[in-house]
């Protein structure tokens, strides 16, 4: 069966949003850019951080084979006593939702590391369902060796001027 990731009614649809864009390929692939995250979001049900991340560059894709693709520069917190860091943060994992920010989290990668330049890149292979309407994709904080490794997210695929 073939799997779909659909962010749009046309087999091409695009979103160009003042320094954002969203497409969904005719080949099912879903490309994006990611920014960073403010205080109080909740998007699937995982909450924001507690703090506002910045992105100065990033480009994100994922194909209907699984295939997630991640290269973010320059992910950095805008406010607190950490402003201009990573603070505490020192490994990032990607989470793929269906179903726009009411929707679910339906696959994870594992945990990469999030440079002191706050730059960081995934490739990796994760499990899709069939069909996946309005993606979104989470980049979240990834603690190694906890419990419940996936933690907040502090980016995620959008737009911003």
């Amino acid at each position: 069966m073939t799997k779909h990731l659909m962010a749009g009614v046309a087999a091409v649809s695009l979103f160009c949003l003042a320094g954002g864009v969203a497409i969904a390929k005719d080949d099912g692939r879903f490309e994006t850019t990611i920014i960073g995250s403010t205080p109080g979001q909740t998007i699937a049900g995982v909450n924001s951080g507690g703090a506002p991340w910045t992105v100065a560059a990033s480009e994100a894709e994922v194909s209907p084979s699984g295939q997630i693709e991640v290269e973010v520069k320059g992910l950095l917190l805008t406010a607190g006593p950490s402003v201009g860091t990573t603070g505490p943060v020192k490994n990032v994992a990607a989470s793929v939702v269906c179903g726009g920010s009411g929707g679910t989290v339906v696959a994870s990668t594992g945990g990469v590391p999030l440079s002191a330049a706050g730059d960081f890149e995934i490739e990796q292979k994760i499990t899709l369902p069939d069909s996946c309407i309005a993606p979104v994709i989470l980049v979240r904080i990834f603690t190694a060796g906890s419990a419940t490794p996936l933690g907040a997210f502090i980016a995620a695929s959008g737009f911003t001027d």
